[in-house]
């Protein structure tokens, strides 16, 4: 009890470390409370940032930061554009594709019936009911989700159509007065406030490069599938590189969830043949070259953390946040990390 007593006495004392914690803890709170009703204020932050690192470089190139900001919001407006014209191809691959899963399901049970016949000592129809029962309730249960979900879709919609007037009339502001804002932010700060500065210089360091080549990969990834896809003539082929390319995203897990359509869709449309397992081998093949070759070139200098503190990551913020804790576990790993190493060592008295 002492020694918990002693580290609370160690935090007080250090003013600019109490501050440093205060901010992240009420920062947490405050967004946890606050995503819901400030989504699209939070989505708008996401993107300006995204689109500042870009503008950063491009200043640092020589450009004014007039150009480097109508160059950046006008890139912006393209993708904004550019997915408005691929949803519709992707809601139809996807409406299509899901009139193929009770094909699919046939041939899995088919399948699953003729295991206890090639391997009566591994597998009895049993064990084949029980699987085949499961196999039911989760598609069951995937229908009642989808059926929710389509219930829903007139409010989607309609937020949707909110999202895309009033985040990138946000963006536009939080990128052309950056400054003032951050300055306005600063003013309610203590004089003493090194230490936030020094994390967040940390963490913006390590964000940046994390950032710009994140959107590089995912834009590699997309094409590069698409291409493969449409060589080996793969259906849905756009659905599917689109599916990797945001899995990627996602350090690991998202590589490993994307090969289950991948693999579904080429069984469907070959069947347990040589073609599927070209299909399969060549995902795995640009896996293999995105880890090995595109990851190491793009984020040499980016985030330094350990895979198995990234799995870990992924696994608490998104057991907190859901989709959103995932998808931001590795910017929130990187400030878990930058306060780690700020915090104040206890010297060792020499024996």
């Amino acid at each position: 009890m002492q020694l918990f007593f002693d580290w609370y006495e160690d935090i007080a004392r250090n003013k600019q470390l109490a501050l440093l914690l205060a901010l992240v803890g009420f920062g947490s709170v405050f967004v946890v409370f606050t995503a819901h009703i400030l989504a699209p204020f939070y989505g708008a932050v996401t993107v300006a940032y995204v689109l500042q690192v870009a503008m950063d470089r491009m200043q640092r190139a020589g450009l004014s930061k007039g150009l480097a900001l109508a160059i950046a919001f006008g890139l912006f407006v393209a993708a904004i554009l550019g997915l408005l014209g691929l949803i519709p191809i992707l809601l139809r691959q996807l409406a299509q594709f899901s009139g193929q899963v009770p094909a699919f399901v046939a041939k899995a049970q088919s399948f699953l019936e003729d295991l206890p016949r090639q391997y009566p000592t591994l597998i009895s129809p049993d064990q084949v009911e029980v699987l085949n029962e499961q196999a039911r309730d989760s598609i069951l249960h995937f229908g009642q989700g989808l059926g929710r979900y389509a219930g829903g879709t007139v409010i989607g919609l309609v937020t949707i159509l909110v999202y895309l007037i009033i985040v990138p009339i946000m963006v536009f502001f939080m990128l052309k007065d950056k400054d003032k804002i951050v300055g306005w932010m600063t003013a309610f700060l203590p004089e003493h406030r090194e230490l936030v500065a020094s994390v967040w210089m940390d963490v913006h360091r390590q964000l940046q490069n994390f950032v710009g080549g994140k959107v590089v990969q995912v834009l590699i990834i997309f094409l590069v599938s698409l291409i493969v896809f449409h060589l080996i003539g793969l259906n849905y082929a756009p659905l599917l590189a689109a599916i990797i390319g945001v899995g990627v995203i996602i350090p690991y897990i998202g590589a490993a969830f994307a090969t289950v359509p991948v693999a579904v869709v080429a069984t469907l449309q070959w069947g347990f043949s040589v073609q599927t397992a070209i299909a399969v081998g060549a995902y795995g093949l640009i896996q293999a070259l995105d880890g090995n070759v595109l990851v190491p070139f793009l984020f040499a200098e980016a985030v330094a953390i350990h895979p198995v503190a990234i799995i870990g990551a992924i696994l608490f913020f998104g057991g907190i946040w859901g989709p959103w804790g995932v998808f931001f576990a590795i910017p929130l790993a990187v400030l878990v990390k930058a306060v780690i190493q700020a915090w104040p060592r206890r010297k060792t008295k020499p024996s």
